[in-house]
């Protein structure tokens, strides 16, 4: 019987042999081109989708999805500030798209490109889940049941490994 070599569980990168959180050390790894896209959902009430749909999607606080696209791009620009261990990068590309999925329900998407050492999932996140909140923001006024999520990686590229659909694309 021929001996398959048996794959490491994965483990936590973020946590060392004593168990202490720290940055990940990335001066070793090779520099390359790294996408990735998330994505984060906003459901709304019927009523209050139809009056979002009437009025095509602006507030009394204005443009709903322009603010929203806004809000994305600066949340990426400064997520290295927001969650503990990320790296700061250098962002080539930020592209955030805004589409009705269905009647009820708005689809945000955030795709985001960067050439260095380490990948740009937890930008392309929080360039959505911001987007998603400053919708919910902008539309609160109209009721509290707007439900945000699931937020989650839609995909990447670069780095060891590939993961889904970078479909989106940054500008």
């Amino acid at each position: 019987m021929a001996r398959t070599k048996s794959k490491a569980p994965p483990a936590l990168t973020h946590i060392d042999a004593a168990g202490r959180p720290g940055m990940v050390d990335v001066s070793a790894k090779e520099t390359t081109a790294r996408v990735a896209s998330a994505e984060c959902r906003v459901r709304f009430p019927a009523d209050v989708a139809a009056q979002l749909h009437a009025n095509g999607l602006k507030s009394a606080k204005g443009g709903i999805v322009d603010t929203a696209i806004i809000a994305g791009t600066m949340a990426v620009k400064r997520t290295h500030e927001l969650i503990p261990f990320c790296h700061p990068l250098p962002i080539d590309g930020i592209a955030i798209a805004v589409h009705w999925h269905g009647e009820r329900e708005l689809r945000i998407e955030c795709t985001v490109k960067t050439t260095h050492r380490t990948g740009v999932e937890m930008e392309a996140l929080t360039g959505a889940t911001v987007a998603a909140l400053t919708v919910y923001d902008m539309c609160k006024a109209l009721s509290h049941a707007i439900v945000l999520g699931p937020a989650k990686l839609v995909g990447k590229r670069g780095g060891k490994r590939d993961v889904g659909s970078t479909a989106g694309g940054a500008r």
